[in-house]
């Protein structure tokens, strides 16, 4: 499965600063991690978002959030993003800073 350079791209301008940032191919696209942890990725044209259980209801309520269910079974704390939910740069920076947010909130692996 091909995933959106352009989407990645985006995504790669918003995480430019920082540290400790590691790209990975994964569940047939690319993930972005940050001190090993998965933040956020795109597979196809959507964006995964790591956001954490505490999150995840409050998450499914944006604009274009979907469960994350790559394997067939919903997994708690990651969501899918279709294109309407990122569409707008702001949109796509709090769907990052989300991602990013939570990355930063774990132990360094």
């Amino acid at each position: 499965m091909a995933y959106d350079e352009k989407l990645a791209d985006r995504i790669r301008a918003q995480l430019a600063d920082q540290t400790g940032l590691t790209e990975k191919k994964m569940f047939g696209g690319i993930g972005f991690m940050v001190r090993g942890n998965l933040a956020c990725g795109v597979i196809g044209a959507e964006m995964c978002v790591r956001v954490g259980p505490q999150a995840h209801a409050q998450a499914l309520a944006q604009p274009g959030a979907r469960p994350f269910d790559f394997s067939g079974r919903p997994m708690e704390g990651w969501i899918y993003v279709a294109a309407q939910g990122f569409k707008a740069e702001a949109d796509l920076q709090a769907w990052v800073r989300r991602g990013l947010d939570f990355a930063l909130s774990l132990p360094p692996k």
